[in-house]
């Protein structure tokens, strides 16, 4: 069903099977945990009654599980793998979580090519975001992906510094849930529009 505004919902994956506690970025074979699952679940839940014109997923095995749970509910439509909704490129892969915390889970400063920065990933989400607009514009489709992807493209359409400092600013340490829709509305088919943004946990009580 076509309407007026283009709807693309960006959906971070469902919490991941992580037993040693490790970044596990783009390395092979992460899965959904139990309750990453139920997590998706809700998502397609949410997801269920909306008007999705097409799905799209990152590569990585965690968010094409997630992306499955989706399309199931709507008829005809399958999964399709974007690389420009990739989890990020680091030289970070495999380290444990209490170091990462110990870096603010910073894997941008001080990386050369080829692996991203933050403004990598902006330019990334763009150009999807601008073929979104073209192919499906009047129309809602979803995008499962990974945390910084959204974070940083909330953070431009908020205005803010697109750095691993503002994100932590952005989410109070809480940081973006998973299995969170954050929606951004446009009225337009410019990817330089800034549209507006609906957030929801869709396991998450009132």
């Amino acid at each position: 069903m076509k309407t007026n505004s283009t709807r693309i919902s960006f959906v971070r994956h469902g919490e991941v099977d992580n037993p040693s506690l490790v970044n596990y970025g783009r390395l092979p074979d992460f899965f959904l945990s139990e309750e990453g699952c139920r997590q998706a679940q809700a998502a397609a839940d949410v997801l269920e009654c909306k008007p999705i014109t097409a799905i799209f997923s990152s590569p990585m095995r965690r968010t094409v599980e997630t992306a499955e749970r989706i399309a199931i509910r709507h008829d005809s439509l399958t999964v399709r793998t974007v690389e420009l909704l990739n989890e990020v490129y680091t030289p970070f892969e495999g380290r444990l979580k209490s170091e990462m915390d110990e870096i603010g889970w910073d894997v941008y400063s001080g990386n050369e090519s080829p692996f991203e920065k933050p403004g990598d990933i902006l330019v990334r989400v763009h150009q999807f975001v601008s073929e979104m607009l073209h192919q499906y514009g009047g129309h809602h489709v979803v995008a499962v992906t990974h945390g910084d992807v959204i974070a940083f493209m909330v953070l431009w359409t908020k205005g803010m510094p697109v750095t691993p400092k503002a994100r932590l600013l952005l989410y109070r340490g809480a940081y973006l849930a998973h299995a969170s829709i954050t929606t951004f509305v446009y009225q337009t088919a410019s990817k330089e529009e800034v549209p507006t943004i609906e957030y929801m946990i869709p396991y998450k009580k009132a």
